[in-house]
């Protein structure tokens, strides 16, 4: 078997080789994971891991299936772990309507858009397919993000799960069957013309104009606050109750974009607050998914 260049034990060379992957590792853990903080920690033990592990690298799959391997089971092993991090969930700072249903999404954060990945398929790192994934029992959610998202072999899949592929073919069959139809899309300047019809609203506290936009069974929800509000009235009545928690003070969007989404960072009074992603179908505005930390709203940047 000829020596492969991953053998190589000079630091540089290390990372040389698997700089190229670096990217799409912390968006396949995300996709995991579902929070890009867990994402990067998870990417950087990978890469200790593979350090570590050259020696066992025998070269009978390629450095990216290893890698990706690699990978999957740091994401599957915090899945697992009864000691994952809870997430702190900040609050409105204002008395919120009762909630119509409650999310028990814990882990899901915004990702910043990446120019360099205009080439992937935005359905498969849009909110509502990560939080979907989050539904699925863990190896589920790895199986179906690997072959169909990653377009790996059934071997390929079943070598890095530790199964055979009669085993990874019924996962799959269970996970898909258990994922939602995607939704149908508007145009791009459908898109554009929402969102700025959105902004233009929510920044004038005009809770009607925003709730015009919406469509009959879009929700609102403050990840990872289990508060969630269901159809136009319930919006409505959380849309007020902040309008009126925020009257007098100056309040703007700065759109960008997450997850191949329009969204926004909040300011108020000039200080950064929040971020709000839209995710938008052709009848109009699905979903407002608000985090509440402005933390994660500095990650997203502007344009």
């Amino acid at each position: 078997m000829c020596e492969d260049p991953a053998m190589s034990r000079d630091a540089h060379e290390f990372h040389q080789l698997t700089a190229p992957y670096h990217r799409e590792l912390r968006v396949h853990c995300y996709r995991l994971l579902g929070s890009l903080t867990d994402a990067e920690d998870a990417v950087q033990e990978t890469l200790l891991a593979a350090w570590r592990g050259l020696d066992d690298f025998e070269g009978r799959a390629s450095l990216r299936a290893w890698l990706y391997r690699i990978a999957t089971n740091r994401c599957l092993s915090e899945l697992r772990s009864a000691k994952r991090r809870l997430p702190v969930a900040p609050v409105p700072p204002f008395e919120v309507p009762e909630p119509t249903s409650h999310s028990d999404i814990t882990w899901l954060q915004p990702y910043p858009d990446d120019p360099a990945a205009q080439h992937e398929s935005r359905e498969a790192v849009e909110l509502a397919f990560i939080a979907a994934l989050q539904h699925l029992p863990p190896r589920q959610a790895a199986a179906v993000v690997l072959r169909d998202v990653l377009d790996f072999t059934l071997d390929e899949v079943a070598s890095m799960l530790g199964t055979g592929t009669t085993a990874v073919k019924g996962i799959l069959q269970r996970a898909r069957a258990a994922l939602p139809a995607p939704s149908a899309r508007p145009t791009l300047d459908e898109e554009r013309d929402l969102a700025r019809r959105f902004a233009e609203a929510f920044s004038a506290d005009d809770v009607e104009g925003v709730v015009a936009l919406l469509t009959d069974d879009a929700w609102l929800s403050m990840p990872p606050a289990p508060h969630a509000y269901r159809g136009r009235e319930a919006i409505a009545a959380f849309l007020t109750a902040s309008a009126t928690w925020r009257a007098g003070r100056h309040f703007r969007l700065v759109p960008t974009r997450a997850n191949g989404q329009p969204a926004f960072v909040c300011h108020l009074d000039g200080e950064m607050t929040s971020a709000i992603v839209l995710t938008i179908t052709a009848p109009g505005i699905g979903a407002i998914t608000h985090f509440l930390d402005e933390t994660l709203a500095a990650t997203l940047g502007t344009p």
